[in-house]
């Protein structure tokens, strides 16, 4: 596509016939928080995503974390203007400032795409009719 509309994937489940629209956000490895914080990684959306789904990316540890657009705003740590902020510290001395916050790395191992894509694309259904789901690239 020439123009980012928001939307990278689009998934369908054979089990239940329904497409879900996934936006990629990616991070290449974990930096220091702030620029000199504790090592962290992070993502920004924007509030007005069309996207259902978003699946943010560490390409140094080839992990993913898939959530639908309202556990993103939930647990988004900052609100900027229209956007969204969420981190996590790689980092586990990391201290962080508000504790009734998902804050470390593991305490988002529910949302990794391995413990999580069964209960959104029902795989394990799929996987019984061996139907598996199937993916297709949106845009660039």
């Amino acid at each position: 596509m020439t123009t980012d509309t928001g939307v990278d994937l689009v998934a369908y489940s054979p089990k239940d016939g329904e497409a879900r629209t996934i936006q990629v956000k990616t991070n290449h490895k974990a930096k220091p928080g702030g620029g000199s914080g504790k090592s962290a990684l992070d993502w920004w959306l924007r509030k007005d995503s069309p996207a259902e789904l978003v699946a943010f990316v560490d390409l140094s540890s080839e992990k993913v974390w898939l959530m639908t657009h309202s556990e993103v705003e939930q647990f988004a740590q900052q609100r900027s203007g229209s956007r969204l902020h969420l981190y996590m510290y790689t980092d586990p001395t990391a201290r962080p400032r508000k504790k009734d916050r998902l804050s470390h790395q593991w305490e988002f191992n529910r949302f990794l795409l391995e413990n999580y894509v069964h209960i959104t694309f029902s795989i394990q259904a799929a996987i019984k009719t061996n139907q598996p789901a199937k993916f297709y690239k949106t845009g660039a």
